[in-house]
């Protein structure tokens, strides 16, 4: 998550899961509101900080949620909305900030449902005011199906829902300017605490005086105690004395009411300090501010140079840029190695203002689309390479402007004119939402709105848009809509009669096949589908799109290898994958050629070569780890643990079962997603246990289960040896509730029965269920009860 002005940046939480960012600058006063909101959480499950832009509610809201973080065993998720602007994508946005996928046939809404109705969350809700009804019916929708949720919502607006508690965020408190207190009293002003933290950042031989006490105390008056204003005058100490800023606020202060005197006075207040900070910058700088509004999310300096004009971008441009970092209009932020720059959104909004006026908004936009399809079409062309990983994490950071290019790429003025635009751009996006990152929700949330809007696009683009879409509804678990899609892509590619959009529809028509169970039909589509790229890489045509042929040709052998495989012919699937390595490796490529080693070391394990299972399923979890993919990192774990047990190792296969379970639950999914591989997950788990006992498999399960995504790959591949479980006692692995629930589920009882006698709802019950099943290492109730049985000594009472 981007930080906001630099206060913040996202780390991670030792202690429970979740995302709250780490402060990286000194949190000052808000006692009382801290106390309130606490108070409210106590008493209703959705509880709104309410409050105008620059107030500081976010800043607030990450520090009640980390006072809270104790009472939330699920943790506390932090999901900023501030810079996204499609309400149909608000359950995609929450579910990948608590790090879902998208699971085949399942609504990301009831994804969000499973995931949050058995676990105690606290999901903090940040900037909901532009899309109000969309957060009101979403939130209300969620409380009412997990009663162990609440909410903390930031917002200018309440969102209006039942139960809803508000609590109005106030300014900092600040001191009497017509009497001015005297200069060990100031300390106890929160604005003023505030100044002079933010101008010791900036100068630290800045020191509160009496000769500069009563124009701080002023400065901090007239800025109404709102941090955001109190911030941007800070930062000037560097150039300006306490008492010159104090001059020119009170003048501006002065034009401002005059000119507005319906204003709301702390309106007058931001927009004042807003438009005093933007005169103090020079023409350039003014230009700049107002052409860098148009990202959303954050910029890199590429994106600056190639989306500002040419008369912006001269061999001042980068002086410019660091003046804007360091008047405290752009922050900087550090992604790795990489630097991003971005603007606080009340910040942005008068920067797209000035845009406006200028009349330069709808080139901005234009240029803003241009770079961002050129990036794409970039990414697409060095996919197979080995700067793949440098692409998924660029398309990563880039996802709010790729997001806000999209939307404008379908606006009649941009399809009017660039009819293929969109189309380009759609398909240039593919590849990254489904093979790195499962964004089939995504994928064709834009793919159903350009087959809608763009109807004058190139036929042989909606070719490819149609063999997509009908991928990603096939991953969704949605036949009908995928075979409507192949039936319009078949046609429409027999009328152009090309040998891409033949091939496009043959891939469409095998996938097809094999997600509908009829492995053997899929076989021939692929066939002469790969056939026919084959020949065409051989001629040497079209090879300005020979990089995503060849791309398509890799998705064509993985379909062939699948259908194949379930068809029983294990040979020609093995032979694909050795076909897409030899594709892969020499390029440095990493997805494709991670899933390829993991396939081939499973069928390997299957004959009984360990040691060449063990040495691809290695090379799969180390590419997989570069690209930050978790679904494939917990198959291999699990792979690992097959081979471990194969190798007489069961301590070693039950703390990876339990690595790989974690995993898979943090990642929202299964570990194994393939139903045919769930043969050799439950052999593995039967063999482990009859070797260690039941108690024996449960601490080593709980030992791996404990450990971070880090600590587990590196325990998989022998980077680093783990303590043998330890021989704790038994009783303190459950809580209270949960053993009570455990011994009920002993005595045969049902989630429903068991409700009943503890008095809690059915849905309670279920969660604890799972929760003793999850800490025990378990799946089913009949393995509760022989640990019940065996362990009820040991158990405390």
């Amino acid at each position: 998550m981007p930080a906001r002005r630099g206060d913040v940046v996202t780390t991670s939480v030792k202690d429970k899961p979740g995302n709250l960012p780490a402060e990286l600058t000194s949190f000052v006063g808000r006692r009382h509101e801290i106390a309130e909101a606490r108070r409210l959480q106590s008493t209703s499950r959705l509880v709104t900080l309410a409050g105008i832009g620059g107030v500081g509610k976010t800043r607030l809201a990450v520090r009640v949620a980390e006072d809270s973080r104790r009472a939330f065993a699920g943790g506390v998720w932090l999901v900023a909305l501030g810079e996204l602007r499609d309400p149909a994508l608000l359950a995609e946005t929450v579910a990948a900030a608590l790090g879902l996928p998208d699971q085949p046939g399942r609504s990301v809404s009831s994804v969000l449902v499973d995931h949050l109705s058995a676990r105690q969350i606290l999901l903090v809700l940040d900037n909901c005011e532009h899309l109000l009804g969309a957060v009101a019916e979403f939130g209300e929708a969620l409380l009412r199906a997990c009663p162990e949720l609440r909410i903390l919502a930031t917002s200018r607006e309440l969102l209006g829902v039942d139960g809803e508690r508000v609590l109005r965020v106030p300014p900092l408190t600040v001191p009497d300017v017509e009497q001015t207190p005297p200069l060990e009293a100031m300390s106890r002003y929160e604005a003023v605490a505030l100044f002079v933290a933010r101008a010791t950042a900036c100068l630290p031989e800045f020191v509160l005086t009496e000769a500069n006490c009563a124009a701080v105390a002023g400065i901090c008056g007239r800025l109404d105690g709102l941090p955001l204003a109190i911030e941007l005058a800070a930062v000037r100490i560097r150039a300006m004395s306490a008492e010159q800023i104090m001059e020119r606020l009170t003048d501006r202060y002065r034009l401002l009411t005059v000119g507005s005197r319906v204003a709301p006075t702390r309106q007058q207040t931001l927009r004042s300090c807003v438009d005093w900070s933007y005169e103090l910058c020079a023409a350039k700088e003014q230009q700049l501010w107002a052409w860098l509004s148009v990202f959303v999310g954050g910029f890199e300096l590429d994106a600056a140079e190639g989306v500002c004009p040419e008369e912006l971008v001269d061999d001042d441009f980068l002086d410019a840029v660091a003046s804007l970092v360091d008047k405290s209009i752009l922050v900087r932020e550090e992604c790795g190695e990489i630097v991003r720059l971005s603007m606080a959104e009340t910040i942005r909004a008068y920067g797209s203002e000035k845009l406006r006026e200028s009349g330069d908004f709808p080139r901005a936009q234009r240029r803003h689309l241009a770079w961002h399809e050129q990036l794409v079409e970039l990414a697409g062309s060095e996919w197979l390479g080995p700067r793949q990983v440098h692409w998924i994490g660029r398309l990563d950071r880039e996802q709010s402007n790729l997001r806000e290019a999209l939307a404008f790429s379908m606006t009649a003025s941009v399809i009017d004119t660039e009819p293929d635009a969109t189309a380009r751009f759609v398909n240039g996006m593919y590849t990254f939402w489904s093979s790195c990152r499962g964004q089939w929700g995504e994928a064709r949330h834009w793919m159903g709105r350009c087959l809608t809007t763009a109807d004058a696009a190139r036929a042989e683009e909606r070719v490819l848009m149609l063999y997509f879409d009908s991928v990603s509804a096939e991953m969704q678990a949605k036949l009908d809509e995928a075979a409507a899609r192949v039936a319009q892509c078949r046609e429409l590619a027999e009328q152009l009669g090309d040998p891409e959009s033949l091939e496009a529809a043959n891939y469409a028509s095998g996938y097809l096949a094999v997600f509908s169970g009829d492995p053997a039909a899929a076989v021939e589509p692929f066939r002469a589908a790969i056939a026919s790229a084959g020949a065409r890489s051989a001629t040497g045509s079209a090879p300005s799109r020979s990089v995503s042929r060849v791309g398509r040709q890799v998705g064509g052998l993985l379909g062939l290898a699948a259908a194949s495989g379930l068809s029983g012919d294990e040979e020609t699937a093995v032979a694909c994958h050795e076909q897409i390595l030899a594709i892969t490796t020499p390029r440095g490529e990493h997805h494709f050629r991670a899933y390829s080693s993991w396939t081939l070391g499973h069928t390997a394990l299957q004959v009984g070569e360990t040691d060449r299972a063990a040495t691809l399923t290695e090379q799969a979890l180390r590419l997989i780890r570069q690209i930050n993919d978790p679904v494939m990192a917990g198959w291999c774990l699990e792979s690992f643990a097959w081979i471990a047990i194969r190798e007489d190792e069961p301590t070693r296969a039950a703390v990876l079962m339990g690595a790989a379970e974690a995993l898979a639950r943090t990642a929202g999914s299964a570990t194994v997603t393939l139903p045919y591989l769930l043969v050799h997950h439950d052999e593995c788990e039967r063999l482990t246990r009859d070797a260690l006992g039941i108690r024996g498999y449960g601490e080593a399960f709980r030992t791996g289960a404990g450990m971070g995504v880090d600590d587990a790959v590196a325990y998989a591949l022998g980077d680093r040896r783990t303590e043998e479980p330890r021989k704790a006692p038994v009783a303190p692995v459950l809580t209270r509730r949960e053993a009570e629930v455990a011994d009920l589920v002993a005595e045969g009882l049902t989630n429903k029965e068991i409700a009943s006698v503890l008095v809690i709802s059915p849905r309670t019950a279920q969660g604890h269920v799972e929760h003793v099943l999850s800490k025990l290492g378990f799946t089913s109730r009949t393995q509760i009860a022989a640990w019940v049985a065996e362990n009820h000594k040991n158990r405390q009472p």
